[in-house]
């Protein structure tokens, strides 16, 4: 079976390309900068190609001959702040992938989108652009007529991720106390493997066509809990000081002109809606999730990239 990965070069899709070409996909990765695919290498039937993906020829041709598409791309700041950026590398994307499935015959569309997405019928002004452009991406998918399945996980966490491991970063910087916004916000982490293996089981079967999968973990964290955690987990003595919604959403008005936005008024609408699900897809699925206490420390330890290469290697080997 042959597939094609967009965002095969970011956290979860450099997981998922390893287990698909362990499981004997072909896989195609397009992406500007095949510098940061270097790790494929030891993947013989992972082929990386230079392209702009929002190109509809280019993307096209891509497709040709491909029997499943899964569009893991996805950001969570822009460089402006109106939207414009969410709507480009999630509604346009999606927009142009779209035409080029049903162009090329791809007979399947996995999408990861994003837990509490909203809903374009319901619009609410203090929506976050990255939850309703994620939600407008989901509406096209639905209207599209192809066979598509959507997986909305919670928040994701494993080595390398960059939401745990941003607060690792920031709590080393910080001594004695952390300031931190939105401490009330919710989220049930879910563990990188399991979103893997969710795409796996629903990838090329008729049984979850037409379908959306809810993925969040087994325990419920608010985000003072989580970064408390952290905190206590790399053996450092912080105190975590709350900040009123107030507070958060003035932090978060200042930080959109820091570089990098470590954190932005975008990222502070989105904490006002808490990323916990209503129906585990997971279940569903037959995946037992993993809890986050037992796994947090391999999650701050790094990418966790060469564990899997290794053991693409040791199963190839057989």
């Amino acid at each position: 079976m042959k597939c094609c990965v967009l965002g095969g070069t970011g956290f979860v899709g450099s997981r998922l390309v390893a287990r698909l070409a362990n499981a004997g996909y072909r896989v195609t990765v397009p992406t500007r900068d095949p510098q940061r695919c270097r790790h494929f290498r030891v993947l013989p039937t992972v082929r990386v190609i230079h392209a702009d993906i929002h190109a509809p020829e280019t993307l096209r041709t891509i497709l040709e001959g491909a029997d499943a598409a899964l569009n893991l791309v996805g950001i969570l700041n822009e460089p402006g702040r109106d939207g414009a950026g969410f709507r480009r590398a999630h509604v346009e994307l999606t927009q142009t992938l779209i035409g080029a499935c049903r162009t090329a015959g791809v007979r399947h569309l996995v999408q990861i989108s994003a837990l509490k997405a909203a809903s374009p019928d319901t619009p609410d002004p203090g929506t976050s652009h990255y939850l309703r452009s994620k939600g407008e991406a989901e509406a096209l998918l639905r209207a599209s007529g192809l066979n598509w399945t959507i997986l909305q996980p919670s928040v994701i966490f494993g080595p390398g991720d960059s939401f745990l491991n941003r607060f690792a970063g920031l709590l080393r910087s910080v001594p004695l106390a952390f300031p931190l916004a939105m401490p009330g916000a919710r989220f049930a982490p879910v563990h990188v493997d399991d979103v893997v293996e969710a795409i796996i089981r629903v990838l090329d079967q008729p049984a979850a066509f037409g379908h959306t999968f809810q993925l969040y973990g087994p325990e419920v964290y608010t985000l003072r809990e989580l970064v408390e955690l952290v905190a206590e987990t790399m053996g450092l003595r912080r105190r975590v000081i709350g900040l009123p919604r107030s507070i958060s959403r003035l932090q978060a008005a200042v930080m959109d002109y820091v570089p990098g936005k470590p954190f932005s008024t975008d990222n502070y609408r989105s904490l006002l809606t808490d990323s916990v699900g209503s129906s585990d897809g997971l279940q569903q699925l037959g995946i037992s999730p993993r809890c986050l206490r037992p796994n947090l420390a391999d999650a701050l330890r790094g990418s966790g990239l060469p564990g899997v290469m290794d053991s693409y290697r040791k199963t190839a080997g057989r």
